[in-house]
């Protein structure tokens, strides 16, 4: 899925990624990028409605294509996200930090992505099913299957990625 633009946004998004202002510390290889998406389990995601944002943690899983995770089926989170899909999410790998002689010169060793999607919640039971087996994934080699019970109180939403960019430093 290398036409996820991992520059700027192609389209009339409000948040499109500006050029990044220490460019060598920009990731531009989508197999990086990916990677880090690939190793971490929790994302930050930030939503808007009326002006408020609302930034909330959840495990997540990543196919090359689009990032999914799931929710209760009620709550601040799911009543935001049907106002309003458009959401940014950030990943990070944080691995030290770099000690300086100098307070303002201490910094972290990572690599961050932030971008910008839209959120669908999914329908199909096997869409959503395929969802879930990706985030289960990250915790264990183990296979489940789900109770349709489960799946109908349980919403699995897709991010569909309009942009990205990774930085990355002292790795």
């Amino acid at each position: 899925m290398n036409h996820v633009e991992t520059q700027t946004h192609t389209g009339a998004h409000p948040h499109a990624h500006r050029p990044m202002r220490r460019k060598a510390r920009e990731v531009t290889d989508f197999a990086e990028i990916s990677g880090v998406l690939q190793r971490e389990k929790l994302m930050h995601l930030a939503m808007s409605q009326n002006d408020v944002p609302f930034l909330v943690p959840v495990y997540f899983g990543w196919d090359g294509a689009a990032l999914y995770f799931h929710s209760a089926t009620a709550g601040s989170k799911i009543n935001i996200l049907q106002a309003n899909p458009e959401v940014c999410f950030e990943v990070s790998t944080v691995a030290g930090f770099i000690e300086a002689d100098e307070a303002c010169d201490f910094e972290a060793r990572h690599s961050t992505v932030i971008g910008f999607g839209r959120v669908t919640f999914l329908q199909d039971e096997a869409e959503k099913t395929r969802a879930l087996d990706l985030i289960v994934a990250r915790f264990t080699p183990k296979q489940f299957a789900y109770p349709k019970d489960n799946l109908a109180k349980t919403f699995v939403l897709r991010i569909d990625v309009h942009s990205m960019k990774c930085k990355q430093h002292g790795l």
